[in-house]
Parts: C-alpha cells; structure tokens; sequence
C-alpha cells in the first residue's frame, strides 16, 4: 500500500511560549486555556480517529471523547499506541470502552494472554510490528488504519510519538495552542528529538491560520508540497 493511501494526520499540540507541555514534575492541567480546550474538541469530532502515546494515556487518563454540543452523530475512534500494554485495565478509556470504540495499539512481541484483559472490556488490540528504533512502527500503524478504512487521525500526544510521526513524514497538518507563559528549559518538550542537524533538512510549512484564541494564540500549519 502506498502513502498516498495513508490517513490524514493533524498533530495538535498545546503548549507554554517556549513549546513545553508540562513542568519539571509533569504538571499540564491546563496550560492553556477554554475557548482553546473547547476547539480542540471540535476539532476531535472532525477526525476519524483520537490517537496518543501510552505515556499521555498514563499520565493523564484521559476520555479522548469530542464533548461539544450538540454531541457528534459518532464519536472519534480512541486509539492509544502503546506497545507493551501497559495501560491500566483500571482506566477510563479502557472501562468505557463498550461506549466508545477504543484501540490499544500494542506490538507482536506481547502475548495473547496480556491482550484478553482488554478484549473481555470490547477493546480491539493491534498487535503491529515494532520500528527499528523501538516503538511501534509508524507505516505499520497507518497501513492498518487505511485497511481499517479510517482517512484521518488527529494525533494529541505525547512527545515521542509525535517526533515518530514527523520523522516519517506523515504529518500533514498542526493545530498549535500557545498560552502566555514560559516554563523553562527543565519543562517537558512538546517534541522530542528529530534528530536534524543541518537547517536544509527541516520541513517547510506553511501558516493557513492566526487567531486569538481567549488568553491563548492558535496556529494552524499545513506541510507544504
């Protein structure tokens, strides 16, 4: 299958002035604030599918749900990459499962015994093949989603998933929120390393939108051709 076929990918990311999505200690409710938090649930119902890291799922148990009003006819498909299951049975995206169509996106090397828990709770597990580098493989991810017939993904997190993405190339939009504020070099990166080291190998992308959103800014970016 070729990348033409891909998914769309919009990564989201909410961030300090300085690009960090949390403190030193984890800290991020909320960096940024309502009127921000209330379009990226827009936002999450014009996607297919609502996709994080197993760090995010973590750290945040969070729902993953579009909550606007009026609801969404269907709500977007929760999707956690998350190799080694490591997602707690206990978690809100995993109890509630049988509401909303959630997948646990683990690797090949866990065993079928590990992967019941959650199917007995109606999670779907993908078992796809693990990246050289380690982490599930970002083109096994997404030739399983086009299989799947999903044609967008709106991809909130955390840090080295969204680096997997953008190494790849399989970007092709940014929702960016920036709140007025700066937390320093020991706060989390909303990134993490790209591994560039000369200018000319940065991607080129163009602003399509900036707009005042309450206390914060958005900018939207799509990769340029």
């Amino acid at each position: 299958m070729s990348e033409v076929d891909f998914p769309k990918v919009t990564l989201k990311l909410a961030t300090s002035l300085d690009g960090r999505i949390a403190t030193s200690t984890g800290e991020s409710q909320w960096i940024t604030g309502t009127e921000a938090r209330q379009i990226v649930h827009q936002l999450r119902a014009e996607h297919d599918v609502v996709l994080v890291g197993s760090g995010t799922a973590l750290a945040d148990d969070p729902m993953l749900t579009a909550r606007i009003d009026p609801e969404p006819k269907v709500q977007p498909t929760r999707m956690v990459v998350d190799s080694s299951l490591r997602t707690p049975l206990t978690h809100k995206i995993v109890e509630t499962a049988k509401q909303y169509r959630t997948i646990l996106v683990s690797g090949l090397h866990v065993e079928e015994d590990d992967e019941l828990p959650f199917v007995a709770k109606s999670v779907d597990v993908w078992s796809l093949a693990i990246a050289p580098g380690g982490g599930v493989s970002i083109r096994a991810l997404l030739t399983r989603c086009a299989e799947e017939g999903i044609s967008s993904i709106f991809l909130e997190g955390g840090g080295k998933l969204a680096a997997s993405f953008l190494k790849g190339g399989h970007v092709d939009k940014v929702e960016w929120f920036r709140a007025p504020m700066i937390i320093g070099g020991d706060g989390i990166p909303c990134l993490a390393s790209l591994g560039i080291e000369q200018l000319n190998e940065v991607a080129d992308w163009e602003r399509t939108r900036l707009e005042v959103c309450g206390k914060d800014v958005w900018e939207s970016f799509s990769k340029k051709l």
